[in-house]
């Protein structure tokens, strides 16, 4: 039996996947862990995430034997710099943090081309601009998911999806924007006045969906595997960024579809049919596996706040004596959102435990705010905690429909959509039907699964558009939650009031 291995290093769990040739799930297994605030950047520990990786792969035990193909996927952007000796320069830089604007706005006057500050690239030259000492000693530049891949197999490359999270990619030769690279290299210098050697050179080579992108060593194996189930000489996909997966997972590839995943940050990914008509600071453009151009609007804050939300709702029954179970909680707290007044009662927060560029936030920072007439319900509470989650969201959304850009369907999958409550609600706040899938809940490490089985199995010139299309998806029903036009103009109300208030939640992220 054919086996495929997809693990995901997300934002806060690290997931793995095992499924067959009818892609099928076998199993599953997951480790949590979370990002910290250190000196000032946010990051993660690399040493915490193997330990993730061989909790997940010690969890799926003897299943592991005789796996077909693997994939590694995990958080896009973000910069991961190495020297010659393949040692870390400076601690992971993730894509949350906010601190490379002037040279995000730099490159983006210079390319003519929208480069936000959490892409590879603008990490670079600000570290360039901030005449950071570890830049004259790099070698290679990556992502998350292309270090991982790089330590299994000893292979420098990355999916394409991912690599356009990095630097412009070129969707007609798949590869990086030949024109760009030139401007960059012109511009930048590594510090202590030693010349740019040439950015692609320290740059994964690209390989898109399909392709090999090599075989699990005996070293990586172990170090994946100390029991040794898993075996050397395991092929791996080319691997991917979140949202790659979450465009495969929700077989949103071809032009005119589109998903949001919803978790701890929120993005939605709009296959186009052609280029926007200029470049625009709210929209990102990117790459499906396949290197099909995708418009995608990124927020950088989700379900922190509904989380912290519940936690406190979890002590107060600890305190109280009583057990429930979290999901319960959820479920609970979700359903009586759906019973909240339309527009929430006057009730608005804001969600910003990070900085939030497309709202104009740049320094994070909690609000609730209601007015002395409100009632303050949980049923209120939860539904303006929703809200405020999507807010963002289709501020750049409407940016998108305002460029005439068409949509057939919108997929969701994530943490949010595992709620019949909150996925109601997420589809009044868009404004469109939303369908979620049965497999939603598997999220990214399902789908680079999926790319892994895509590798192994697809025939002689298949492209993965069809072999979603046909051999994944085919027959699978899709629930599609129409929005109330209750909650759609409960929702109109909320947003403006939202827009409205933006001020004070600047001011209250800047309060000391």
């Amino acid at each position: 039996m054919s086996k495929f291995l997809g693990i995901e290093l997300g934002s806060t769990r690290i997931k793995a996947v095992l499924v067959d040739g009818s892609h099928e799930v076998l199993a599953t297994a997951s480790y949590n862990w979370e990002n910290k605030l250190e000196g000032g950047y946010w990051t993660y520990s690399l040493d915490e995430a193997w330990v993730g990786l061989q909790s997940c792969v010690r969890d799926l035990g003897a299943a592991l034997q005789g796996v077909t193909a693997m994939g590694i996927s995990a958080m896009m952007h973000g910069y991961l710099a190495f020297d010659r000796m393949g040692q870390l320069l400076v601690p992971f830089r993730t894509w949350r943090n906010t601190s490379a604007g002037p040279a995000a706005d730099e490159l983006s006057a210079l390319f003519e081309f929208h480069l936000p500050q959490r892409w590879s690239a603008s990490h670079l030259y600000q570290a360039i601009l901030n005449d950071e000492k570890h830049v004259k000693d790099i070698a290679y530049i990556t992502t998350l998911a292309g270090y991982v891949h790089w330590r299994l197999t000893g292979e420098q490359v990355l999916g394409i999806g991912d690599a356009s999270g990095m630097f412009p990619i070129d969707s007609d030769t798949l590869d990086y924007h030949a024109g760009m690279l030139a401007q960059f290299d012109a511009q930048a210098q590594f510090a202590q006045g030693k010349p740019h050697c040439g950015l692609k050179t320290i740059l994964p080579k690209i390989r898109a969906a399909g392709q090999e992108a090599g075989t699990l060593t005996e070293e990586g194996a172990r170090l994946l595997d100390p029991t040794g189930v898993l075996q050397a000489g395991i092929p791996l996909c080319p691997p991917e960024g979140d949202a790659g997966t979450g465009m495969v997972a929700t077989n949103s590839v071809t032009a005119r579809s589109g998903n949001v995943s919803a978790g701890t940050s929120i993005f939605a990914m709009v296959v186009l049919e052609q280029s926007l008509s200029a470049a625009l600071r709210e929209i990102d453009i990117v790459a499906t596996p396949a290197g099909k151009q995708v418009a995608m609007v990124h927020c950088n804050n989700c379900t922190s706040d509904i989380d912290a939300w519940a936690g406190l709702f979890m002590q107060v029954f600890d305190q109280m004596g009583v057990d429930i179970a979290k999901p319960d909680l959820y479920d609970a707290l979700y359903a009586a959102a759906l019973e909240g007044k339309a527009d929430c009662d006057g009730l608005l927060s804001y969600n910003f435990y990070a900085a939030e560029p497309m709202a104009g936030i740049e320094t994070g920072g909690f609000l609730l705010h209601r007015k002395p007439g409100s009632k303050f319900s949980p049923q209120n509470l939860m539904r303006s905690l929703v809200f405020s989650s999507v807010a963002s969201l289709r501020i750049g959304l409407d940016i998108l429909v305002r460029e005439q850009v068409q949509l057939d369907r919108i997929t969701g999958h994530g943490g949010l959509f595992k709620s019949d409550g909150a996925q109601q609600l997420v589809a009044a706040a868009l404004g469109v039907p939303v369908a979620v899938m049965a497999s939603a809940g598997e999220g990214g490490a399902w789908g680079i699964a999926l790319l892994a089985a895509y590798m192994a199995q697809r025939l002689a010139g298949e492209s993965l558009e069809d072999y979603l299309e046909q051999k994944v998806f085919a027959g699978q029903d899709a629930l599609a939650i129409v929005p109330e036009d209750t909650d759609r103009q409960g929702f109109a109300c909320y947003l403006e009031r939202y827009k409205q208030g933006l001020a004070a939640a600047r001011a209250a992220g800047g309060i000391k």
